[in-house]
């Protein structure tokens, strides 16, 4: 696996990510979704297992920094982040 092949990005009607077919058995059915407290409908979701946890080494460089910066931010530009089954 190339770590290019994911990555999170910012999204106006929800989220988006790209979920390589080989992710895992368990990680590519799940997105750990960040909402913005500021701009209703946007936010940043995350591949990662039924428990929340984001496998950071599978990330591309950009969607690790934007894990990290929206883990450091929470409470004041994201709320806190719950997980959704990427079928939702």
């Amino acid at each position: 696996m190339r770590p290019s092949q994911f990555g999170a990005l910012h999204s106006d009607t929800g989220s988006r990510s790209s979920l390589g077919p080989a992710f895992g058995h368990s990680q590519g059915r799940y997105l750990l979704r960040f909402e913005s407290l500021f701009h209703s409908g946007r936010g940043l979701s995350f591949p990662c297992d039924e428990r929340g946890q984001v496998m950071l080494d599978l990330l591309s460089e950009q969607a690790r920094d934007n894990y990290l910066f929206a883990r450091a931010v929470v409470g004041h530009e994201y709320a806190t982040p719950v997980v959704r089954r990427c079928d939702e």
